[in-house]
């Protein structure tokens, strides 16, 4: 069989569009035009969020079809993606992204460990959650969040 009946054959392969988002969009997401650049951070997690953030952008969530697009630095990126704890070594490297992005930027905090901390609250080398080191938009919780509930934020966020 050719390549090229075999994928005509299989059609696509994506999960269909879950419904529109009901939460209200972050003040600066009004004004990104539908499309979005987005730089992950990884501020101290045990990588569970990051997995969950590659499948959402793979081929079968496909967040590229909403609008949102990873780019490689914080200098072109309008969300920020944050995950884990912030630890005390990435607190300075976290707050110098953010202030690299131009405005207007959403901080979005992904996981439970962005938003409180999770298991490592406590923790020695644990700073705190990402909205003690800088200030956050939107919040996806789950340990870790499934792909859609992080797909439906990037949703928020461009409106799309």
């Amino acid at each position: 069989m050719s390549l090229l009946r075999k994928i005509r054959d299989t059609g696509r392969v994506a999960e269909p569009a879950p419904p529109r988002p009901k939460a209200a969009p972050p003040p600066a997401a009004r004004v990104l035009g539908g499309s979005a650049q987005v730089r992950c951070v990884d501020a101290g997690s045990c990588n569970g969020c990051e997995i969950e953030i590659a499948a959402a952008f793979g081929p079968v969530y496909d967040a590229d079809r909403y609008g949102a697009r990873t780019v490689a630095s914080p200098r072109h990126a309008d969300v920020a993606l944050v995950t884990g704890p912030v630890t005390r070594n990435m607190a300075e490297p976290l707050r110098r992204t953010v202030a690299a992005m131009p405005e207007p930027r959403v901080v979005v905090a992904v996981g439970d460990c962005a938003l409180n901390c999770g298991e490592f609250a406590g923790g020695y080398g644990v700073e705190g959650a990402v909205g003690d080191v800088v200030p956050v938009d939107l919040e996806v919780r789950g340990c870790p969040p499934r792909p859609e509930e992080i797909v439906a934020a990037l949703r928020t966020v461009t409106g799309r």
